[in-house]
């Protein structure tokens, strides 16, 4: 019996192997790139990736939503219940929206993916500064409104930000590497950062050692 699911060797993995060193780190990803890639490529589309990430906030917002509810409005568990899935169904609408859009710019400019590796530490704790920051303005009465909208601000966009300058190019490139197609197509640049002198000078000094050798 043949290899399936996450463990099948699909053609655009196989594609990707046949690439140069520096296009193959582009492309491999990090993490969460791959978390999301384990699977099929329609699988992780970049308007599901975002859908998910919307999803993942509508969990995040679940217990401020109930302390609101709850304690601050004195509402029933069903008012609470209906409030975050109408608020979770928004969330997960405006970013799937988004990661069609960014997979749609990412096509009409054709660029590549952004590695961010060395941001990381700087973006990924934006979406729990978000939380605590709407959560501080629904507990305490005398922190100003626009708290909170700073706190939505910092708990969405992180996301969305990902997909559209990580996710949706490496996703698009790897879609027409599955298909066949010249995945390179229309670039004018097709890796950020390659510093080709210092590669042709690698690779002259590689072969004088070889020479030697």
């Amino acid at each position: 019996m043949g290899p399936s699911g996450a463990d099948a060797v699909t053609p655009w993995r196989e594609r990707v192997e046949s690439l140069d060193t520096e296009h193959r780190h582009m492309l491999s990803g990090g993490t969460l790139s791959n978390f999301f890639l384990r699977g099929s490529l329609t699988s992780g589309h970049p308007v599901f990736v975002s859908g998910f990430y919307g999803a993942l906030i509508g969990l995040a917002i679940l217990l401020p939503y109930a302390y609101d509810g709850l304690m601050v409005e004195n509402g029933t568990i069903s008012d609470v219940i209906r409030d975050c899935a109408f608020q979770t169904l928004i969330l997960i609408s405006m970013t799937s929206f988004l990661g069609g859009f960014s997979l749609m710019v990412s096509t009409v400019m054709k660029r590549p993916p952004t590695r961010l590796e060395n941001r990381r530490k700087f973006i990924f704790p934006l979406p729990f500064i978000g939380i605590v920051a709407i959560s501080l303005e629904i507990i305490f009465d005398n922190v100003p409104d626009n708290v909170r909208w700073l706190g939505w601000a910092l708990l969405i966009l992180p996301g969305p930000l990902w997909v559209h300058l990580s996710y949706a190019p490496r996703w698009r490139i790897l879609d027409r590497l599955d298909r066949g197609v010249d995945a390179f197509e229309g670039m004018g640049i097709t890796i950020y950062g390659a510093d080709e002198d210092g590669i042709a000078e690698s690779d002259s000094e590689l072969e004088e050692v070889l020479d030697i050798v």
